[in-house]
């Protein structure tokens, strides 16, 4: 219990330490710095969505034979939708944007602000608390060496989230406290989502293939959605790229060597 608590919360700590750089950094950061930041997100996100939850998704049930990829297949493509209408039906604002997306509403940007890394984030929970759940369930294909590496992961990208978060909205005038914690209850959602997945997949053990692969759908939806098309906009786009090649590599390496 003790290890899947923390194993939980290492994420969190993660965007707190990114959300912690308004009180090192003066000035707003840098369009290239953020491009290599968001492909370098993007590039964990893949990795692990490819080698910590598909492919254990479909190794869970090889006795299956061909249909072994139903459950990924099916688990993806609800992952994806889900997500979807989570940015449908929720009224949010990303960060470098002044138009709202989701349904008409009067909450303050500071609020729309939060819903939108809140969607954002909540994907990144649910694959850490999948494979917690997968190890924890003694699940031969997910080891706990497995999940931490996911955790890790995770944790490592969200430090250039979080200080992308608090940055801009120290540059908007706001205090360095309160960027500092505005960037980190942004990641306060994913030890949250994680929970419940934690406690869903305890009771629901033969749905865990689809779980998985539920999380590497949503996981997928908001790279392909949202990091992507803004690593890509405009000039650097090569420095996403090398970003991305970076973080696809390491959280690739953390989950070979540590499971």
């Amino acid at each position: 219990m003790k290890t899947l608590v923390i194993g939980l919360l290492i994420p969190l700590l993660g965007t707190m330490l990114g959300s912690a750089f308004v009180f090192f950094m003066k000035d707003e950061m840098s369009a290239r710095l953020q491009k290599m930041l968001l492909g370098f997100a993007s590039g964990v996100m893949v990795a692990a969505s490819v080698w910590s939850l598909l492919i254990p998704s479909m190794e869970m049930v090889a006795d299956n034979g061909r249909w072994s990829v139903l459950p990924a297949a099916v688990g993806f493509l609800l992952g994806m939708g889900f997500l979807l209408m989570i940015d449908e039906l929720t009224p949010h604002l990303h960060i470098g944007t002044d138009k709202p997306e989701g349904p008409h509403s009067k909450l303050s940007r500071t609020a729309m602000l939060a819903l939108a890394v809140t969607i954002h984030n909540l994907p990144e929970g649910m694959a850490v608390g999948v494979v917690f759940a997968g190890a924890e369930s003694g699940m031969s294909n997910i080891s706990l060496a497995s999940a931490i590496a996911v955790s890790l992961g995770i944790a490592i990208q969200n430090v250039p989230e979080g200080a992308i978060i608090s940055m801009p909205m120290r540059a908007a005038g706001n205090s360095k406290w309160k960027s500092f914690v505005i960037g980190s209850l942004s990641g306060a959602v994913e030890p949250l989502g994680g929970l419940a997945v934690v406690l869903l997949a305890s009771l629901m053990t033969p749905v865990l293939p689809y779980m998985l692969a539920f999380a590497a759908g949503a996981m997928f939806y908001v790279v392909v959605e949202e990091l992507i098309p803004e690593a890509s906009e405009g000039e650097h786009s090569n420095l996403s790229t090398i970003g991305f090649s970076i973080g696809f590599v390491l959280m690739m390496v953390l989950d070979v060597v540590l499971g």
